[in-house]
Parts: structure tokens; sequence; C-alpha cells
């Protein structure tokens, strides 16, 4: 076991505070990550309040980790000391599912482990990135491809990931019209992630307060979702719409926007309920689906994708004894567009 300074919520709703936790010894397939940089998440504010239902504590949130490696297993064929590397949402999954077989690790029949706020096989906590180090299972660890900063590099382990899979799986590409609503910590990335892939990109924001912004980083429209006219000008215009806003939204009204046999892909996760009037589906063989991050072999393709294409998160570097502050401005939309944590403050 190793002792390690972290950054943990000792209770739901509690401000985060410096602590110390233990990393297990590192085993057979295990990597061991000196962490340099771990990103912020809305899920992590979700989690930390227990938004989305009963969570374990102490927590130590962070589930955007970037790192080198500092010792391997003996068994381990992946890596080696002083590679860069990724931990993303999840440290292990039963590995023998249909889903775990097919690389699509996050749909693990009998559940993935997440990487914080979870119990691990070994039924002990899982522990996430607001830490100096952790110890991880090779096989639920990325590579970093030379060409992409750490820093910028950490929020693909889960925004880039959560925009990357839905914009490949309903085919964002050339002459392809593609809606991103929410210019946010997931919505930046989709942005720059579909323009890419060389869809037509327009942005459905509440105002146009980012507009520039949108832009700048490969939008080829934008839009403001309080101005009532989008809706009428915007009808049946896409292919796709992926929606990263963790807030209710009027289904009905943006499932309008689709072109018939379109596709409305939720990635945001509001803690409430919604409601959808199913004639809005059935109208125009709509679709409306859920994605949730993505396997390790496809988050190594996002990472690699983003490295040929020079695309990294846009961030605000922070302390960590400014994390509880990052919160309060995550929540009140300051941010442009990712906190990411220098570890080595922790």
């Amino acid at each position: 076991m190793t002792t390690v300074a972290a950054y943990a919520a000792p209770a739901a709703k509690a401000p985060l505070e410096r602590t110390t936790i233990e990393r297990r010894a590192v085993r057979e397939h295990d990597v061991l990550i000196d962490i340099k940089f771990a990103g912020i998440c809305h899920s992590d504010i979700h989690q930390v309040r227990e938004g989305w239902g009963e969570a374990i504590f102490p927590m130590v949130p962070g589930h955007e980790i970037a790192g080198v490696v500092s010792e391997v297993g003996p068994g381990v064929t992946r890596f080696k000391v002083g590679d860069r590397v990724g931990v993303g949402c999840m440290v292990d999954s039963c590995r023998e599912c249909k889903m775990c077989r097919a690389g699509k690790e996050q749909y693990c029949l009998q559940g993935q482990t997440p990487t914080y706020n979870g119990i691990g096989r070994d039924g002990e906590p899982t522990y996430g990135g607001y830490s100096e180090k952790v110890v991880v299972d090779e096989n639920f660890v990325v590579r970093i491809p030379d060409g992409l900063a750490l820093d910028v590099a950490a929020p693909l382990l889960c925004a880039g990931i959560t925009l990357y899979s839905p914009l490949k799986r309903f085919g964002a590409g050339p002459g392809r019209k593609v809606a991103i609503v929410g210019m946010g910590g997931l919505g930046h990335m989709g942005v720059k992630i579909a323009h890419a892939m060389g869809a037509e990109v327009t942005v459905l924001s509440q105002s146009l307060r980012k507009k520039d912004d949108g832009l700048r980083l490969g939008a080829d429209h934008y839009y403001a979702t309080s101005d009532p006219k989008t809706f009428e000008e915007l009808r049946g215009s896409f292919d796709l719409i992926v929606s990263t806003v963790s807030a209710p939204l009027d289904f009905g009204a943006y499932l309008s926007l689709l072109k018939p046999e379109g596709t409305l892909a939720n990635v945001g996760a509001p803690e409430e309920p919604v409601s959808l009037n199913l004639f809005s589906l059935i109208g125009g063989g709509r679709s409306l689906a859920g994605s949730m991050i993505g396997g390790i072999p496809e988050t190594q393709e996002t990472l690699d994708f983003c490295a040929e294409h020079g695309i990294g998160a846009e961030i605000e570097l922070i302390a960590a004894s400014e994390i509880n502050e990052a919160y309060e401005r995550v929540e009140n939309s300051d941010v442009r567009y990712r906190f990411v944590i220098d570890t080595a403050t922790i």
C-alpha cells in the first residue's frame, strides 16, 4: 500500500478538502501512474452532491486522468515506466460478457467499476484522479500520443470520448448536418470533433454569449435556443443532434429539428425525469438515443484521432486549492471550457 495526498469530499454536499488515501500495491498486471493533471467534469459535482443517488464517502472524484507511468507489475506488456498515459471513467469490468468482449466495457452486463464512487472487484472503494497517484490494471489504461500535451489531453478521457462515440456511431461526417446542444465542457469538444469528422456543425446554446468561441472552434452556425424563431427556422434541419446539457429539455421541440429518421443522442444526464410526447418520434421515424463514454479501444481511438487533428480541450488550469470555487463556477457556466487541476499542487 502507498499513502498519497488527495482532495476528497468527506460527506455529501461537503466542500472538498485535502486528505490522504491508500493506493494498493502494484499487482501482476497493474500500472502505477504519477498523475500530472485531472479534469473536473460536471459528473464529479453530481456525484459529490448525490444528485444521481446515494454515493460512497469519503469520495475522491476525477475520471479525466493524465500522467506518467512510474511502476509496472511483472505481467504488464502494454506499458513501461515513462509512458504518457490516461485513465477515464472506469477501471475494471467483468471482461467476459458480450459487451466486454466487443470492447464496450462501459456497458458491461455485470456492471463496470467506476474510477471513483465505486467498489472494485476486490471489495475496496475506488478513488479518482484528484490525487497524486493511481494504480490501475493495464487493460483500463490508454496511451496519450506524443502530439498531445497532457493538460489538454486529460479532458479527452471523458469529455472527448463522450462526444466522439455518438458522433462516430451515428455517422457524423461529410454531407451530414450535426447540431451540438450546449457549449460547455462536453459541447466544445463535440464542436471540435464533429468539425474534424467533416460534418456541417451547428451549436444550439441558450444565448449567443459564446458564439465567437463556437465559430472559432469549428462551428459553421450558432443559434440561441432562447429565441423561439430558432425552432421555426431550423425545423427538419439535422441528421444528428447531440445534447450535452444536464438540464431537462423540451424534447418535442428539439426532435422537431431533426430530418425524418434523424437521431437525437443524449450524453447529458439530468438529475430528474423528463417527459416526452411519443408522437415527436413516431411522426418522422426519429430516434431518441443515449450514449455513455466509450469502451477502452474507442477511447484510445479518440486520443489518436485528436492527436492526428490537433485537438485538445480548451482548459483553465487551476491549483487543487481552487477546486471548490471551480465547482461553483461550473454550476454557473463560468468556465471556458474545462477546469483541469495541476496535481503538483495537491
